[in-house]
């Protein structure tokens, strides 16, 4: 092993996120499908949004063997809860995102140029997706989720969801510091009449 190389951890392969590629082959052009569900894994998520820890990763993935490695590409398609942006109610969806990443083989010339935490690798058979689905499902994931596209969010004033009051919902005595101003306007209104 070359000296500026560091050795990889080892590869849980009970880890359902974990994939071996034995079957598969090294022969470029040797493709295999699987579709199975996985637990997600703990914080894949931003501070408003995420998936939550343990529930179903739909996998659709396709793995192709190629000169380099093995091309995993596809759909994740995950559940979603968090809070919106402007009215702090709950927020319920569904996410699918494409995933497509190459595993380089050890000692292939990808994994002999390619920096530190460049491109991804094989362990052995085994390769981890779950660095690839964190980074695509984080990603994809809204910075502000909304309930709704056109949630109005909170009074400033009360802390009420806009969208629950009334249309003239208003709060008592203006600021004292705009006074002079409303001094002004009822000057202006009385010499316009």
């Amino acid at each position: 092993m070359p000296e500026n190389r560091k050795p990889q951890h080892r590869l849980d392969p009970r880890n359902p996120l974990v994939l071996d590629t034995r079957e598969l082959g090294r022969r470029a052009g040797s493709m295999r499908t699987v579709r199975f569900p996985a637990p997600a894994p703990d914080d894949l998520g931003v501070e408003l949004i995420g998936v939550p820890a343990g529930s179903a990763v739909d996998l659709d993935l396709r793995l192709e063997s190629v000169m380099e490695g093995v091309l995993v590409s596809g759909t994740a398609a995950v559940q979603l809860a968090g809070e919106c942006g402007r009215c702090l109610d709950t927020v319920d969806d569904t996410l699918t995102v494409p995933i497509q990443e190459l595993f380089a083989y050890p000692e292939s010339t990808t994994d002999a140029t390619a920096e530190e935490g460049e491109t991804a690798r094989m362990e052995g058979d085994f390769l981890d997706l779950e660095p690839t689905l964190r980074d695509a499902v984080v990603l994809a994931l809204p910075l502000t989720p909304l309930c709704r596209e056109d949630c109005a969010g909170l009074c400033a004033e009360c802390g009420e969801r806009l969208d629950d009051l009334p249309e003239d919902h208003e709060h008592g005595a203006p600021d004292a510091r705009w006074s002079a101003l409303e001094g002004l306007l009822d000057t202006r209104m009385t010499e316009e009449k």
